[in-house]
């Protein structure tokens, strides 16, 4: 495969498995929770390294879990105490996020990771760090482990799907019903800083933030049915990977930006022609009815 390719490759699956956890979020309404856990994995990541004196491995799939479920933690220990949601996620997320910089700065020393890469990745060095796997070759080590995420993501959204689905649309009815709310809740926090750790240092938090988000809002304005708002937000985040690398071989400027500008393009075009939700839909609609009325 061509070095072109291993990028598209690498960045479509982090649209699909970043789209397919993102309507879940949306449907929880917890979207800046993606905003947070995407920066506050730094932290962890950071961590790990000071603890391990590597940037690779298990250790820092370790790190950035811990990370996401503390800030979940956090997160809810504050709105229980009263404080509002999104004035705990902002607290959580600036201050573990601080902390993370400052140790950057003060504690990493030379390592290949800096406030920079952070936010923007380094998808353009991704086909140059490979792994031998048997039957297949060389394959990225940043494209071996979204691979893999994405399988265990889709394995949970199968297994799971009917807790999902309740836990997403009505937490007190799942409850009623035995479902064990808080488990699947950190479940899925768990999932979502596994998506993130995975294609944080391929693509950075701001295209992570983009791909969990916007695609699956454009879905969400498409349809009403579970299956097939899974099924298009995951094709957006595709669509806009393979996108967005074009429009950045064309300007010659950032892979991991353009592609973040496609996901908002995409819902731009959701907004304005979705069939229901879209603003000509909604613009024409009052006329048909008025027909129909005899007015």
């Amino acid at each position: 495969m061509t070095y072109t390719m291993w990028i598209i490759l690498t960045a479509s699956l982090v649209g699909l498995s970043c789209g397919l956890i993102g309507v879940y979020l949306i449907l929880k309404k917890q979207a800046m929770m993606a905003d947070a856990i995407s920066h506050t994995v730094l932290l962890g990541i950071v961590s790990a390294y000071l603890v391990t004196q590597q940037m690779t491995g298990t250790a820092m799939l370790v790190g950035g879990i811990l990370a996401g479920l503390l800030t979940a933690f956090l997160v809810q220990s504050l709105n229980n105490l009263k404080v509002q949601h999104d004035a705990s996620l902002g607290i959580v997320f600036t201050t573990l996020f601080a902390i993370g910089v400052i140790l950057i700065s003060t504690s990493v020393g030379n390592v290949h990771l800096d406030v920079q890469h952070a936010l923007m990745g380094e998808i353009t060095f991704v086909p140059f760090a490979t792994i031998d796997i048997p039957l297949i070759g060389a394959v990225p080590k940043a494209t071996a482990l979204l691979g893999l995420v994405l399988i265990v993501v889709i394995f949970f959204i199968i297994a799971f799907y009917k807790e999902w689905k309740i836990t997403s649309f009505d937490p007190a009815l799942a409850a009623s019903i035995g479902i064990p709310v808080v488990f699947f809740h950190y479940l899925f926090m768990t999932l979502v800083s596994i998506t993130t750790v995975a294609s944080f240092d391929a693509v950075g938090a701001i295209l992570v933030v983009a791909m969990l988000i916007t695609p699956a809002a454009a879905a969400y304005l498409w349809t009403d049915k579970l299956v097939v708002m899974l099924f298009l937000s995951g094709g957006f985040g595709v669509l806009s990977a393979i996108t967005g690398y074009w429009v950045a071989t064309w300007l010659d400027t950032s892979i991991s930006g353009s592609m973040a500008f496609a996901t908002g393009c995409i819902f731009f075009i959701s907004f304005i022609f979705s069939p229901k939700h879209g603003l000509i839909s909604k613009w024409v609609r009052p006329a048909g009815v008025s027909e129909e009325q005899g007015i």
